[in-house]
């Protein structure tokens, strides 16, 4: 039996138009929304009532992406000057567009981050999808250095889904969209969760930020905006007491069914903060009607402090991770939380057992936090489920459930001499071999190794730094960011091993810790090793890293800390040209934490071709 799941590829033409836009945020800490004059995309794509989410673009492999940036901020911009330093965040009002996670160029009009786009000036990119490009959870957003930060937080940022029909093949592995189907063929729900934390500010007339009992507030005249970078840093988030929005909202609701299994793809569109969705099902039936945004905003005060605790405190919904970074995991991973960094993304199956209200919760993350501390649970939004075509007492166990939803797929719509491998795969251990986008990297393909140190030093100035690792593990050779130093001279068709790590002043561990991501070419993490030694990236059911589960799998953004050792492995496949490194925390890409990546093609003597160029 044929289904067709996919247009044919072609050209797709999208007009992204970035401008300051008046709107309002709902607070659920006053019950009032604040109003906010925030930069923001506009375009075909989007609607009224998500002014501070970029519209989500859907393509397939093959497409040819047309986007027409158009910059109608105001040329008017006092931190763009000829004299400002690198480092220092400036050039607020212009920008560029960054696909993040995609595998196409980074020259030309393609994926590059090293142009910029100033104020009353268009620039259209083209984005060449290649035909064999992984199918997944992707996402844009600016990147201009100086200004990434600041627009990002914003709400300048949006998904990019890529969608497969390709069916996995003895030589050839094929798409997970293909099995994701139900009985009668259909794929499989979606929800997409874009997580930003838009931390717009109230000031005085002074310029200070408006500040109530340790709590950013605005006035009922005041316009929240962002336009300083003194609303970022470490408990800046904390402080401003602004909530994480789903896809532009504070504490949305989502509406699902009993026992219809639902795809998740969550992105972390975020500057700060550690995000770690769970499901809990509301423990107070009762109360059900309260869970929402606006009953969370009646609630007392006293109330408010102990609304999830004594509303949130159910079982958390069982969640099987089957993606990261949008490319497919070898197996899926049973979990009762997510841990999603800034720059992460996660595909999730999930299926709710019972009718009622479940709340997503931000639950605590104790250590491995972009802040460096603990931060407390939180209230993300809720799914209110009614009754579907299956009972709730007919779901025993969710993953014998999905597995046997997949087994089902299998039988009916992979091919006759693939279908035996893809059931006994599932049936060993939810395995998904047949549907991951990249081969595993071998010792033998390894031709060279690579070595990355993130650092803060506070000397008389505060200076973010990326520079390599001793033979003993210490950082060396640390620089903030020059855009005229190409940092690393890479061969195509060459394939490193990287040892990458976390340091504050030059040696001490910093526990807050860097999400490392790098341009063009994905990588598999093949280790992490924690002070003692011991790999933490396995399987093991005690397994209670951030980083359990990991091992093999491949992913574009990694959180480094000074307490880990990550070990990856990548391929420099198909694309030349100059790209970036840097730390995803992007107040601190801003201010230096980034280094220029060339890859040449090599000469006879199998060097980089560019080599005599090289600047260190």
């Amino acid at each position: 039996m044929a289904y067709c799941l996919l247009p044919t590829a072609g050209e797709v033409s999208l007009d992204l138009i970035v401008k300051k836009t008046p709107g309002n945020i709902y607070n659920p800490t006053t019950g009032t929304y604040d109003n906010v004059y925030l930069r923001s995309y506009h375009g075909g794509l989007t609607r009224p009532d998500d002014l501070f989410v970029a519209p989500t673009i859907t393509i397939v492999p093959g497409d040819t992406v047309r986007l027409n940036l158009s910059n109608r901020l105001s040329a008017d911009d006092p931190s763009c000057t000829d004299n400002v330093d690198v480092n220092t965040p400036h050039c607020f009002n212009s920008t560029n567009l960054h696909s993040h996670g995609l595998w196409i160029s980074p020259s030309g009009n393609s994926d590059n981050v090293l142009i910029k786009v100033d104020p009353e000036v268009d620039f259209s990119y083209e984005w060449n999808i290649p035909l064999d490009h992984p199918a997944g959870t992707f996402w844009y957003h600016p990147h201009l250095h100086g200004s990434t930060a600041l627009q990002v937080a914003s709400g300048m940022g949006g998904a990019l889904i890529i969608k497969g029909d390709r069916l996995p093949e003895p030589q050839k592995n094929g798409d997970i969209d293909t099995l994701l189907r139900d009985s009668d063929g259909e794929p499989y729900s979606e929800r997409l969760a874009v997580f930003q934390q838009i931390q717009y500010a109230c000031r005085t007339s002074a310029g200070d930020i408006r500040v109530k009992d340790g709590k950013w507030v605005c006035n009922t005249q005041d316009v929240g905006t962002i336009e300083n970078y003194d609303q970022f840093g470490p408990s800046s988030w904390a402080a401003s007491g602004r909530y994480t929005t789903i896809n532009g909202h504070v504490m949305p609701t989502f509406q699902a069914k009993v026992g219809e299994i639902e795809r998740w793809r969550m992105v972390h569109a975020g500057v700060h903060e550690t995000i770690k969705p769970s499901f809990r099902k509301a423990s107070n039936s009762a109360a059900a009607d309260t869970m929402s945004a606006s009953g969370f905003a009646a609630a007392s005060s006293k109330e408010k402090s102990n609304f999830i605790d004594a509303m949130c405190s159910g079982v958390q919904a069982t969640q099987l991770s089957l993606a990261m970074d949008g490319l497919t995991r070898n197996r899926l991973v049973e979990q009762t939380q997510s841990t999603l960094q800034p720059g992460y993304r996660e595909d999730l199956l999930m299926v709710f057992p019972e009718t009622g209200v479940y709340c997503i919760i931000d639950e605590p993350a104790t250590d491995g936090t972009v802040s460096g501390g603990i931060e407390t649970r939180k209230i993300l939004g809720f799914v209110r489920v009614t009754a579907g075509t299956v009972g709730s007492g007919d779901i025993a166990d969710v993953v014998d459930y999905v597995k046997g939803s997949l087994i089902t797929s299998a039988e009916n719509f992979m091919s006759p001499n693939m279908r035996e491998t893809i059931v006994a795969n599932l049936q060993k251990d939810l395995g998904l071999e047949n549907f991951v986008d990249h081969k595993s990297i071998q010792d033998a393909e390894v031709t060279g190794y690579q070595s990355l140190a993130f650092n803060i030093s506070n000397g008389t100035a505060t200076r973010f730094e990326v520079g390599e690792l001793s033979y003993n593990g210490e950082p060396i050779n640390l620089h903030p960011y020059a855009p005229d130093r190409v940092d690393r001279d890479l061969v195509l068709g060459g394939v490193d091993e990287w040892s990458l790590k976390s340091f504050s002043n030059k040696g001490i561990d910093n526990q807050g810790g860097h999400p490392y991501h790098i341009h063009v070419n994905p990588f598999q993490i093949i280790r992490i090793l924690d002070a003692l030694g011991n790999d933490v990236s396995g399987h093991d059911a005690d397994n209670t890293s951030q980083y359990a589960g990991l091992k093999g799998t491949w992913k574009d953004t990694i959180f480094v800390d000074g307490h880990h050792t990550i070990i990856t492995r990548t391929r420099y496949q198909r694309y030349i040209g100059e790209f970036v490194l840097h730390c995803h925390i992007l107040d601190h890409e801003d201010k230096g934490m980034m280094q220029n990546v060339r890859i040449s093609v090599p000469n006879s003597a199998g060097q980089p071709t560019s080599a005599h160029g090289m600047s260190h």
